[in-house]
């Protein structure tokens, strides 16, 4: 049997009607959620405010008697963590270029372990290149051609709508 153009329209009108009521469900759930929230969100402020008050009360006790976390460092009450940790460190600097200008000049025979040298192509230099010139190089043009487009031409909910049907088509 042959798919004739009326069949495309019905089954693209079953679609959109299934999606729409998709969307309208998706809309009420978000319509609920903001409901809640403002509902909460007074008291989730005042709560963050005391979890932050506590938390600088502890911090401040912590700090104020070092002594106590020398062995162990760390002890856990009321399931939380508290005492002290070493941190890593996190190196930093202003100017890459005069690093690795440094870096040569005192450490020449580590320069290769110590600085990192990237050649990669260039993406959207090479998009510009024929599909010749493209083989010429190696490079190889993944799914091009033609693909199923069904889009729908409307709004907001659409992207959790999307989201909800990418996630159905991996579970199939």
């Amino acid at each position: 049997m042959m798919t004739t153009f009326s069949d495309i329209e019905r089954l693209t009108r079953a679609y959109a009607d299934a999606r729409s009521e998709l969307s309208e469900r998706v809309q009420a759930l978000q319509d609920e959620l903001e409901a809640a929230r403002r509902r909460r969100l007074r008291g989730i402020k005042e709560a963050v405010a005391r979890a932050a008050d506590a938390h600088a009360a502890l911090k401040a006790a912590i700090e104020s008697a070092p002594e106590l976390f020398q062995k162990p460092r760390t002890v856990t009450i009321s399931g939380i963590v508290v005492g002290y940790r070493k941190m890593r460190g996190e190196l930093s600097w202003d100017d890459p270029a005069s690093v690795v200008r440094l870096i040569r000049r005192h450490y020449p025979d580590r320069a290769d372990a110590l600085i990192k040298v990237t050649e990669v192509p260039v993406k959207s230099a090479l998009a510009q290149l024929t599909a010749a010139e493209l083989r010429r190089i190696g490079v190889h043009v993944l799914e091009a051609g033609d693909q199923v487009l069904i889009k729908p031409a409307d709004g907001d909910v659409d992207k959790v709508v999307d989201a909800l049907l990418r996630d159905a088509e991996a579970d199939a």
